[in-house]
């Protein structure tokens, strides 16, 4: 086994393209100290979280409408009146992005918000469960609600999926992660999604590892010599071959691929790059028509990873819904005192 490899092996679950990228704790306006540990602890960037809910809240308050606040609410909701949310599942599923709702009800509230996670990224949740509750001013729990749940919802969706492959293939050995299809600007948050429902990543971008598909074969001129142009021009990023074909297999592995993507191959193909490839430490990775329900099969095969771009590209949003409870209405001003 390559130095290379092993110390991938080393740095489980997977290569130097599986690792979130390491969290810098930087300042993020309107999240508390508390949201923004969470958010890094996930390994997200609390900065970079808070420029995606800036965009998503300027979706429902656009500066250009000049009007800035939520017309339904604050025509028909006191702006003294105080309730608490709970924000409950409807479905089975497997939760996440609890601390990027946190997130957005700071952002709107302030401190006015007072937020409770009551449930944990990455748990089962069941019909009736809660798994957060904000209590602050009515008007901007309203305000917030679409943006948390719409962000909530789509990363407990992606989560929910991770968790049925991932049980699909419990006990073989072979772990499931995603691609690159993505949302524009929800790569980092749906990749957390799927790591909370117990994948593994892929690369984040195209500067953390290299990836040889068959249109680079072409321009190259065959596997062998698009890995070489790869390899002579970053010799120490980790590079995949993406092959059709098992010859195209022991061309890649003769080269020195650390990892082969075995695209649409059958059960048969796949066992017989596993034993080309094992012996050399390579590790091999199938994509390309997978099922839920073949997914064992496929990983019986010896395979180390099953890429799933449904896990972010086509999933099911979770059923999530925020209930509030209405503190005591204020009484009319001529009743006070």
């Amino acid at each position: 086994m390559s130095p290379r490899i092993a110390a991938r092996h080393a740095q489980a679950p997977a290569s130097a393209g599986d690792r979130a990228p390491a969290a810098t704790l930087r300042p993020a306006a309107g999240l508390s100290s508390a949201t923004e540990s969470a958010l890094a602890a996930t390994g997200l960037d609390p900065t970079g979280v808070a420029d995606v809910l800036a965009r998503a809240l300027a979706e429902d308050l656009p500066a250009t409408s000049g009007l800035g606040v939520d017309a339904t609410s604050a025509a028909t909701v006191p702006a003294d009146l105080v309730a608490t949310g709970r924000i409950v599942s409807r479905a089975r599923g497997v939760v996440a992005g609890l601390p990027v709702a946190a997130a957005v009800f700071e952002a709107v509230l302030g401190a006015s918000a007072q937020v409770t996670l009551t449930a944990a990224d990455g748990d089962r949740v069941e019909p009736g469960g809660e798994v957060l509750r904000v209590r602050g001013p009515v008007r901007g729990l309203l305000t917030a609600e679409r943006t948390a749940l719409n962000l909530l919802c789509h990363l407990s969706g992606v989560a929910t999926a991770t968790r049925a492959w991932v049980d699909a293939i419990a006990g073989t050995g072979a772990a499931v992660r995603d691609t690159r299809k993505t949302l524009p600007g929800l790569r980092a948050l749906e990749k957390y999604a799927v790591r909370a429902g117990g994948g593994v990543n892929h690369r984040m971008s195209l500067v953390d590892a290299a990836l040889v598909k068959d249109n680079h074969v072409v321009a190259a001129g065959g596997v062998p010599a698009a890995f070489a142009a790869v390899r002579a021009a970053f010799p120490d990023l980790p590079v995949e071959v993406e092959c059709d074909t098992v010859e195209q297999v022991a061309e890649a592995v003769e080269a020195g691929a650390d990892l082969i993507l075995c695209d649409n191959m059958s059960t048969d193909e796949l066992r017989a790059a596993v034993a080309l490839a094992r012996p050399a430490g390579v590790l091999l990775e199938a994509s390309g028509g997978l099922t839920l329900a073949g997914a064992a099969e496929v990983a019986a095969t010896g395979v180390d990873y099953l890429s799933v771009g449904a896990l972010t590209h086509s999933v099911m949003a979770l059923d999530l819904g925020l209930d509030l409870t209405l503190d005591a209405r204020p009484a009319p001003a001529r009743e006070r005192g």
